[in-house]
């Protein structure tokens, strides 16, 4: 639980330092790359659930398992347009340029699908290392005073 909390965070820290980077090196701003990096995960925080609440209403609809996979689909299209129309208008209100927002609204969800990735395989390959280590010298403790789970020792 703590584990998939850190996780959480570190995965929030990581797009809002996508968000910062790109908007401070398209502006020049550090105070709009900050700016941005707090407004865009608010505005989506906010809006996800009700994209979400009328999404499944409308998946409440479909009758067969194909049309709940075209639902399915179509949803994740809109959830992608939702993010690029945010980082578009973030973007754009920030710097004052349609054409900052533009190329916002490419770059940033892009990068998001290049780096996040990583960033989780990161976490898995620290969670396995870690899972090992900490499991490891017990198992050998246990083997070595004969003691095994669920089992009671006979002198």
């Amino acid at each position: 639980m703590v584990r998939t909390a850190a996780k959480t965070t570190s995965r929030i820290a990581t797009h809002m330092g996508i968000a910062f980077a790109l908007t401070w090196l398209m502006t020049g701003s550090a105070a709009l790359g900050g700016l941005a990096a707090v407004i865009e995960p608010i505005i989506n925080v906010a809006l996800l659930p009700l994209h979400e609440k009328a999404w499944h209403a409308l998946a409440r609809l479909a009758r067969t398992a194909r049309q709940r996979m075209l639902a399915l689909g179509l949803e994740k299209l809109s959830q992608t347009g939702l993010h690029i129309a945010v980082a578009f208008g973030v973007m754009a209100w920030a710097s004052g340029s349609l054409a900052f927002g533009g190329l916002a609204a490419l770059i940033e969800p892009v990068l998001n699908v290049i780096v996040l990735p990583f960033h989780d395989r990161l976490w898995d390959r620290f969670g396995k290392s870690g899972h090992k280590e900490t499991e490891q010298p017990h198992q050998h403790e246990n083997e070595r005073n004969g003691a095994y789970p669920g089992r009671t020792l006979v002198a």
